[in-house]
C-alpha cells in the first residue's frame, strides 16, 4: 500500500494573498527539490548506469524519437520576449530512446485480447494511424503545421509542430489533432482541413456528446505577482464544434481563488517558467458525487505533472475543490473508471520506474497496479497513457520507447506492439507512441469504404 494525501484548507499557508500563496508554495517546492536535485541525479545515474533508458538525447530527424531499448502583461524587455518564445515552443525532445530488432505486433493472444481497432499518434509525423489488432494499417491522416497556419513560419521549427501530440477520432472519420503547445486542427477522413485554432492547445482534450470541446491551452506571458520573466499559464478552454472559444478558465487563478494551493511537498522541480505542466483533462459525469461532492457533474479532473498532483476544478465557481498526491510522481492520464476508482500513469513513482495505479479516491487505498519486471522493463520519462478495456484488461502506452501493450488483471501481457517507424544511421531511434487508444468493437468504420 502506498501513502496518499488529500489537501485541505487547514494544510495551506495563510496570511498572504491567494495568488502570492500559490506562488510561494510552488517556489518552495522548487527550491526544496533543487537542493536535492544533485543527489537525485546521482542516484538515477547509478541506478541506470547500464540501462539504455538513461540514454536520452536530442538527435534524429523532425519529430519525436528515442533510442530504442536494447533487446537486453505591460511592455516587455528583450529578455522577457525571448523567454515567451522559449515557453511557447516548449515541447519534448525531438529525439529521445536504443531499438529492438522486433517491430510491429510482436506478441498476441487473440482469445484474450479485448477486441477493437487501435488509433494512435506517433512522433515520426504530423498525423494519426488506424490499425487492427494484427498491425495492419487501415487508414492514416496527415496534415502539417504550415498548411494549417501558413503565416506562422516562426513556429514551424518548434518541437510541437512536427507531430500530432494527441488526436481524437470522430465516428465519421473526422479527427481533432493537437500540435503541442501551438494549436488545434480538425480534418476530415481524407485529411482535408476543416478548421484550425491557434490557442496554444496542448496534451489533451475531451469532446462532449454535443460536440463541445474541453481543451487544455496555455499562454506564455508575464504575471507580475509571480516573476519578472514570463511563465506558462494553463487554462481549461471550452470551444464550440467549429473551434470558436466559448470560455476559458485559468488554472492558476482557480488555485489562487480557492482554499487550496500546490502541494509544498511536491517532489520534483518545475521546469523554468512551467509551473504546473497540466497534462490531462477529464470532464466528470457525476458518478462519484455521492462519495465525493467535488466530483460533481461538469467539474473537470486535471493532472499537473510539476506538482505530482491531480485536482478537480469546479467550472461554475472557477475554483479548485479537491487535490490529491503522494502515491505517484510526475504522472499522466488520470481517469475515473466505471467502478468508481481512479487509474493513472505514474511515470517515476516506482523507485524511479513507471507503474500504473488504480486507487479508491475516498480511502486512497491502492486497488490494482502494474509494474514491469527485470525481464520486461517498464519506464517512460515523458508522456504515457493507460486505458481500462471492456474485458477488464488494460492497454498501456510506454511512450518514449515506442511500445504499447495490453495486460490482464493479473499482469500478463497478451498483446504487444513496437512502433515500426525508425530513424538514425542504423535505425537506432524509435518514434514515440503518445497514446494508443483501443476503439470499441462497434465503432463505425463504414467511412473507410467511402471515397
Amino acid at each position: 500500500m502506498y501513502p496518499g494525501q488529500r489537501w485541505t484548507p487547514e494544510r495551506i499557508t495563510r496570511g498572504t494573498s491567494n495568488l502570492t500563496r500559490v506562488v510561494l508554495l510552488a517556489m518552495l517546492a522548487a527550491a526544496a527539490a533543487a537542493m536535492c536535485s544533485g543527489a537525485l541525479a546521482a542516484d538515477d545515474q547509478k541506478k541506470f548506469a547500464n540501462d539504455p533508458r538513461a540514454n536520452v538525447r536530442d538527435v534524429g530527424p523532425a519529430g519525436r524519437w528515442h533510442m530504442v531499448r536494447d533487446a537486453t502583461a505591460g511592455r516587455m524587455n528583450d529578455k522577457q520576449r525571448a523567454e515567451i518564445r522559449r515557453l511557447e515552443s516548449l515541447g519534448y525532445l525531438s529525439g529521445s530512446t536504443p531499438m529492438p530488432d522486433d517491430t510491429g505486433i510482436v506478441y498476441i493472444e487473440p482469445d484474450r485480447v479485448s477486441p477493437g481497432l487501435n488509433f494512435f499518434t506517433s512522433g515520426h509525423f504530423a498525423g494519426a494511424v488506424l490499425m487492427d489488432q494484427y498491425g495492419e494499417v487501415l487508414h492514416e491522416w496527415e496534415y502539417d503545421f504550415l498548411s494549417a497556419w501558413p503565416d506562422r513560419e516562426e513556429d514551424a521549427d518548434a518541437d510541437g509542430s512536427e507531430y500530432w501530440r494527441w488526436a481524437y477520432l470522430f465516428e465519421n472519420g473526422d479527427v481533432l489533432a493537437i500540435f503541442e503547445g501551438l494549436g488545434l486542427i480538425k480534418v476530415d477522413k481524407d485529411s482535408r482541413l476543416l478548421w484550425a485554432h491557434d490557442g496554444g492547445e496542448h496534451h489533451d482534450l475531451e469532446v462532449m456528446e454535443d460536440g463541445t470541446i474541453y481543451a487544455l491551452t496555455r499562454k506564455a506571458h508575464v504575471v507580475r505577482e509571480i516573476a519578472r520573466l514570463p511563465i506558462l499559464e494553463d487554462f481549461v478552454t471550452i470551444l464550440d464544434p467549429q473551434g470558436n472559444v466559448i470560455r476559458e478558465v485559468s488554472i492558476l487563478a482557480a488555485f489562487a481563488n480557492s482554499a487550496f494551493a500546490p502541494a509544498p511537498e511536491a517532489r520534483n522541480r518545475p521546469a523554468r517558467g512551467d509551473l504546473f505542466h497540466t497534462n490531462a483533462i477529464e470532464v466528470l459525469d457525476g458518478s462519484l458525487a455521492n462519495r465525493i461532492p467535488a466530483f460533481s457533474r461538469g467539474n473537470v479532473l486535471l493532472s499537473m505533472r510539476q506538482l505530482s498532483s491531480i485536482a478537480v476544478l469546479d467550472m461554475s465557481t472557477e475554483q479548485i475543490v479537491w487535490v490529491s498526491s503522494g502515491m505517484w510522481l510526475e504522472q499522466h492520464d488520470p481517469k475515473v473508471l466505471d467502478n468508481g476508482n481512479i487509474m493513472l500513469f505514474d511515470n517515476k513513482g516506482d523507485d524511479g520506474k513507471s507503474k500504473i495505479v488504480e486507487f479508491d479516491p475516498v480511502t486512497l487505498e491502492l486497488e490494482w497496479a502494474y509494474r514491469g519486471t527485470h525481464e520486461c522493463v517498464f519506464f517512460t520519462m515523458m508522456c504515457g497513457a493507460s486505458h481500462r478495456l471492456p474485458n477488464g484488461n488494460t492497454i498501456i502506452s510506454e511512450s518514449d520507447y515506442g511500445r504499447a501493450f495490453e495486460v490482464t488483471p493479473s499482469g500478463e501481457i497478451v498483446w504487444e506492439f513496437l512502433n515500426p517507424n525508425r530513424a538514425g544511421e542504423s535505425g537506432d531511434l524509435i518514434a514515440t507512441l503518445f497514446d494508443v487508444q483501443r476503439l470499441p468493437p462497434d465503432f463505425p468504420t463504414d467511412w473507410l469504404d467511402r471515397r
